[in-house]
């Protein structure tokens, strides 16, 4: 790809006002190859009404109204999630710049975003494939956005009491989770909420899906990884008569007795990943597994 006129389109968090510095970093970056910079729209308005920074932006954008040769997300890992939201089927490749905190995502550090896009315009850097699904509800998309990169989890509302979830796969009876809720997630949702229910870590491009229960009622109920080519099955059953579906954290309510069905989207998200960074170091940084606190 030629670095001539590249065209960027600028996601950014605007809770992060103390991370500016990182913010004018990118944007003096971009100014120096001539790049074309579009940026979303409450972004905009945040970085020159709230940060009085004089960006030079070619265009202005909202939602998905824009086409690029990149995405850069600016923020952590949930500004990259609404990012790639809005990418969609673009085939968009997304840098994510982590002026976040943890950053499994947005892999790109603060101390690394000259010499990150500098690599970019000499086309020096890897693309790593990220499987994306989808839900429907009665044979409709779910909502506004019925797909996730992380995950899809079926949750109780409020303080009502368990629900309990009846799952097929590909029409064979599972088991009826009696739970609070059920989480599927892809591989590169597998570090987040299903992590924290006890869910495996599932390494990138392994072509499946976790079920992972929240707060099961039975100590039987255990994770199960199933092929992602597989559609799942489900309904539920709530003293509420209603219950939760959130895609990568956006929730919608949803009523009792309504048939979901989840499958493998049929786009993928593509992140960018510097030459030379592996999976396995990021995850043993990040999880800091066999790291020795002790003095």
């Amino acid at each position: 790809m030629s670095s001539d006129n590249l065209r960027f389109a600028l996601f950014g968090n605007i809770y992060q006002a103390k991370k500016s510095a990182s913010i004018q970093k990118i944007l003096s970056c971009l100014y120096e190859h001539d790049a074309e910079i579009y940026i979303e729209k409450t972004f905009y308005e945040f970085l020159t009404t709230q940060q009085h920074i004089d960006v030079k932006a070619t265009g202005v954008f909202e939602e998905n109204g824009f086409d690029t040769d990149f995405v850069i997300s600016m923020g952590g890992d949930g500004t990259l999630l609404r990012a790639a939201r809005y990418v969609g089927e673009k085939n968009i490749p997304i840098i994510g710049i982590n002026i976040g905190r943890l950053g499994f995502l947005a892999g790109v550090l603060p101390t690394e975003i000259e010499s990150t896009l500098n690599d970019i315009f000499l086309g020096k850097y890897d693309t790593e494939t990220h499987s994306v699904i989808q839900v429907e509800a009665d044979g409709m998309p779910l909502g506004d956005y019925p797909f996730a990169l992380n995950d899809i989890a079926i949750l109780k509302r409020d303080n009502a009491s368990m629900i309990s979830i009846r799952t097929c796969i590909n029409d064979e009876y599972l088991v009826t989770y009696q739970a609070d809720g059920l989480i599927i997630s892809t591989p590169t949702g597998s570090t987040a909420y299903s992590l924290s229910n006890g869910g495996p870590i599932i390494a990138p491009l392994t072509g499946t899906l976790c079920l992972t229960p929240v707060a099961p009622h039975s100590l039987n109920i255990r994770p199960i990884v199933i092929p992602d080519n597989a559609t799942i099955s489900l309904t539920v059953e709530s003293r509420s008569h209603n219950f939760l579906i959130a895609t990568d954290g956006m929730s919608e309510k949803c009523t009792e007795g309504t048939c979901l069905k989840i499958k493998k989207a049929p786009y993928n998200i593509y992140i960018i990943k510097r030459s030379g960074q592996r999976y396995f170091a990021t995850l043993r940084e990040k999880m800091m597994w066999g790291a020795d606190k002790r003095e």
